[in-house]
Formats: C-alpha cells, sequence, structure tokens
C-alpha cells in the first residue's frame, strides 16, 4: 500500500476539525443489508465523512456508494495553485530548490474526475476544490520513472490553503461551461475560453454531460456541438 503523503494527512486533519476523528471507522448497510466496514480520512463533529483524494477519483466508486445511502460525505481534491520542488541526493544532501511553472487551476478536477465522475452525481455527496501550495521532495536514486530520469517524488507537504469551491449540485458544475444558454460551443471553444489544453477540454465535456449539465445537440465537422443543459 502506498504511503499516505503529508499532504494527505494535513488536509484530513483540517478538514475533520479538531473535535472531529481521523482513520475513523464507519459501518453501513446495517439495516437490513449486509453490512460493511470502511476507514475513512475523517469524520466531523456534525458526523460528515471526510474523504481526501489526490488522485483519480475512481478507487472511491464503490466505497462512497455504500457510504452515502447513509452519511453525507465531503470530498476533498486539493489542487496546487503554487508548487515548490526540493531535490536530494538519495544520502539526503539537498541538490536544488526550484519554483515549478505549472499552475493549477479549477477545471485540473476533471484530470481526477474522468473515470469517477458518478461520484459526482451522488446523493448526499459534494465535492470540494482545495486551492493549495505545496512542497514535492524529489530524491535522485534512480528509483523513479524514465520520464523523471530516475528521480522519485517521495513526498508532497502542505505549504498554504487558500479559497475552495464547493460543488453539491448539477448547477454547481455550470461555472464550467462558461457560455450563454443560448451558445452553441465545441470542446475546441472550451479550451479556448477557459484558457485550458483541448485533452482537458474534452474530459470537462465527457463529464459534463454524464452529468446531464450539458448536452450534445449536433455536429460541426467531426467535432461535437454543446449547449448548456
Amino acid at each position: 500500500m502506498e504511503r499516505e503523503s503529508a499532504l494527505h494527512s494535513a488536509l484530513k486533519i483540517q478538514c475533520a476539525g479538531i473535535d472531529g476523528k481521523i482513520e475513523a471507522v464507519v459501518r453501513c448497510g446495517g439495516s437490513g443489508g449486509c453490512a460493511k466496514s470502511y476507514i475513512c480520512d475523517g469524520v466531523t463533529s456534525a458526523g460528515e465523512i471526510i474523504e481526501v483524494q489526490t488522485g483519480s477519483f475512481a478507487p472511491l466508486k464503490e466505497k462512497l456508494q455504500n457510504l452515502s445511502r447513509e452519511y453525507k460525505i465531503r470530498v476533498i481534491h486539493p489542487i496546487a495553485l503554487h508548487k515548490r520542488i526540493e531535490l536530494f541526493k538519495e544520502d539526503g544532501a539537498l541538490i536544488r530548490v526550484r519554483k515549478s511553472p505549472a499552475a493549477g487551476c479549477k477545471w485540473n478536477l476533471f484530470k481526477a474526475l474522468v473515470y469517477g465522475w458518478e461520484i459526482a452525481a451522488m446523493d448526499n455527496v459534494c465535492i470540494e476544490l482545495a486551492f493549495v501550495d505545496i512542497a514535492e521532495t524529489r530524491i535522485d536514486d534512480g528509483l523513479g520513472s524514465w520520464r523523471r530520469k530516475g528521480v522519485r517524488v517521495a513526498d508532497r507537504r502542505l505549504l498554504a490553503r487558500h479559497s475552495s469551491i464547493v460543488l453539491r449540485e448539477k448547477a454547481d458544475y455550470l461555472q464550467f461551461a462558461p457560455f450563454e444558454p443560448d451558445e452553441r460551443w465545441t470542446a475546441a471553444d472550451l479550451a479556448l475560453r477557459a484558457g485550458v489544453r483541448r485533452p482537458l477540454a474534452q474530459k470537462t465535456v465527457f463529464v459534463l454531460t454524464k452529468l446531464n449539465a450539458i448536452a450534445r445537440i449536433g455536429k460541426q465537422g467531426k467535432a461535437w456541438v454543446y449547449s448548456r443543459a
């Protein structure tokens, strides 16, 4: 099992609150069904379940489908506005520190949600985008991916937490379709309007279509045309 990052740990403690619990065992399905128990990142003093998800939402689908029948759930998805990269040698000596040129934005949600869009449609589940600054520790020990030339990402930790966007209902997702109700547009138009790459815009329209926030209404050449539903 992959070790939990310091970022994940810090967020679950913050979001559970001073009177909440972390690593809480939650039982569901006790009345008339097959009872199951799950370890959740946190439970607030008000009884809301907290799940921090830094990557794809897909692994959470079955767990949240079962828990959401009986509990309110908040999925916290951190998005790094700024990232500091700290590179170390295998012996722990610092090589350099630099600021990553990549800057996260709210559209990054759809990289994680594209294979777990069902979670956004579940009753009793809301998604909170938490905008953060992070430090990423990397170690040049040859154990990382070939893309990083063997440099391994060892940890990510929270430096600062900024604002949040909470998504509860279908209407909340219309902010990701920044067009007038009578406008017709393609994924390429969305990429231009939002200032994101086309693959991310395509993931966005896929999820929004699944959530019935937008609808396909035709084609423009080979491209699907959409409007707000």
